[in-house]
């Protein structure tokens, strides 16, 4: 089965990977020059700590990455799978997919937490709005 909402799934997962590795290509670096050594008998909060913000900001970034976005995977599979991944849905999940790309450049940019948790209550408005119609394919 082949339905366009998989494009805009398979394009945020690739996205995540994007963050994947920034991530790692800033915090190695950062480990070195820092002399900064991950103690497993500490907590994770000692480590992550003693990186820069900015190093901090990609790894928190690709965190949130692991957080709403699976639901929104799992929204546009049910689309998907309802013959409905076309249409206002697939520009909802699309407008999705932009408003969490936008958050991650934010975040891992410049962090004004203003406008990341703008870009946030936009992407989690659009996930409700996919959400909803979704609930009206499936009891509908």
């Amino acid at each position: 089965m082949h339905s366009p909402i998989f494009a805009p799934v398979i394009a945020l997962v690739l996205w995540t990977f994007v963050m994947w590795v920034w991530l790692y290509a800033t915090r190695i670096p950062a480990m070195y020059k820092h002399g900064i050594v991950y103690d497993r008998s500490q907590p994770n909060a000692a480590f992550t700590t003693r990186m820069p913000p900015p190093v901090r900001w990609k790894a928190d970034n690709y965190n949130n990455l692991m957080e709403q976005p699976p639901l929104f995977y799992a929204v546009a599979i049910v689309l998907a799978l309802s013959d409905a991944g076309d249409g206002v849905n697939l520009w909802l999940a699309w407008s999705y997919v932009a408003a969490r790309v936008a958050h991650s450049l934010v975040h891992a940019l410049v962090n004004v937490v203003k406008v990341r948790f703008g870009l946030f209550a936009i992407a989690s408005a659009i996930l409700l709005a996919m959400t909803v119609r979704a609930a009206l394919v499936v009891f509908g």
